[in-house]
């Protein structure tokens, strides 16, 4: 405490008690003095090793805290995931049998079973190879589509927009895509049903030929010229297939209204008997050929009518062999053959003069017609 002598007031000293402060406090309390040297940039604080005790020590809270959280998310993706394989194996293992099975039992001869009436093992097979195939697909679809939505579902993620996005999307494309959904869903029944297969002989209104390719969104087809028709499935109609089942030959004979009945009777039958023990056509010839008889009757002619049953897809080869059997045997027995157009009878070539009109006496200047024709000559009179 520093005691300061003020002036007298009123013939008495003042004194004042001031505190004693010391010039470093004095100092410090107005600041640092500016240098004139201009302040440099701090350099960065390395972190030392509390600091890195310090950080692991919260890593290690925060696993310790979470890992029971983290270990039953995982057991949960994990179990969805196994159950998923599991489901799908049996599934398609089930579906490899339900094939079989049928592929086995698809022996109808009326076309009434689900496995179609079909013509031997290799359609068979492949139609059971492509029906398979469809359906292990979808089921796989469906199966791994959820088992994914679900472990989306496990790690908290909303699922109701990516589903209403999906949904959007799926009708817009639906919409756009209209086409493309109605020939892949065409081509699906179609092999379910069995209505035509690899090696078919088709008639699809758009286009005719062999299949040679059956998918599910376009049929390739060989025509008769070798050309290759891509046909959509969704674009067909109607089916005519040729090689399923049994075909039917049919040739008709035309002979003429004089020949005796029994003795064609009797020459077809030949025919037909030999044809069916000979090969390859005993194969090929499923049943007798018979001859039905007579299909119509007209003024110089008959047409006798032969039918055969015979393999898919070899009536053209059975008709064209029949032909050329009956052609021989009937020049054999001296039976004629007639057809198309009756030639018109000859006649004597016409004069080429008899059109043309008889030469006119009026024609000749000096005939009679002529000079009674010709108009008289003026005559003078003088007085």
């Amino acid at each position: 405490m520093t005691l300061i002598r003020g002036p007298p007031h009123r013939g008495r000293p003042l004194h004042l008690e001031v505190p004693a402060v010391s010039l470093s406090a004095v100092l410090l309390a107005a600041g640092p003095s500016p240098s004139p040297i201009p302040t440099q940039t701090q350099t960065p604080r390395v972190p030392s090793l509390q600091d890195a005790q310090e950080s692991a020590t919260n890593a290690a809270g925060w696993v310790e805290q979470n890992w029971s959280t983290w270990l039953a998310i995982g057991l949960r993706v994990l179990l969805i995931v196994v159950i998923a394989v599991v489901l799908r194996g049996v599934v398609r293992r089930a579906i490899t049998k339900l094939i079989d099975r049928m592929n086995r039992g698809g022996q109808s001869v009326d076309g009434s079973g689900i496995g179609g009436l079909l013509v031997n093992v290799e359609r068979r097979r492949q139609r059971s190879q492509a029906i398979g195939s469809v359906l292990r697909s979808v089921a796989s679809f469906l199966i791994i589509g959820t088992a994914a939505l679900m472990v989306l579902g496990t790690f908290q993620i909303n699922l109701a927009p990516l589903l209403a996005s999906a949904g959007v999307a799926g009708v817009a494309i639906g919409f756009g895509a209209r086409n493309l959904v109605t020939d892949f869903l065409s081509g699906v029944f179609m092999i379910l049903e069995d209505q035509y297969g690899v090696g078919d002989t088709i008639d699809a209104g758009v286009a005719s030929g062999e299949v040679i390719e059956v998918g599910l969104r376009v049929t390739k087809l060989r025509g008769d010229g070798g050309e290759i028709w891509y046909v959509r499935n969704g674009e067909v109609k109607r089916i005519g297939n040729l090689s399923q089942g049994w075909a039917t030959a049919n040739v008709e004979v035309t002979v003429h209204a004089s020949e005796d009945l029994d003795k064609v009777k009797a020459t077809l039958d030949e025919v037909a008997r030999k044809m069916t023990a000979e090969e390859p056509w005993n194969e090929l010839l499923w049943g007798p050929v018979e001859v039905l008889g007579l299909d119509s009757v007209l003024l110089d002619s008959m047409v006798v009518r032969v039918t055969a049953k015979t393999m898919p897809g070899k009536s053209l080869t059975v008709e064209r062999e029949l032909r050329w059997r009956i052609k021989r045997a009937f020049d054999a027995a001296d039976i004629r053959i007639v057809g198309g157009a009756t030639a018109p009878a000859e006649e004597t070539p016409a004069d080429p003069t008899a059109g043309m009109a008889a030469p006119s006496a009026y024609a000749s200047t000096s005939s009679p017609q002529s000079l009674q024709a010709s108009p008289l000559a003026p005559t003078s009179t003088t007085k």
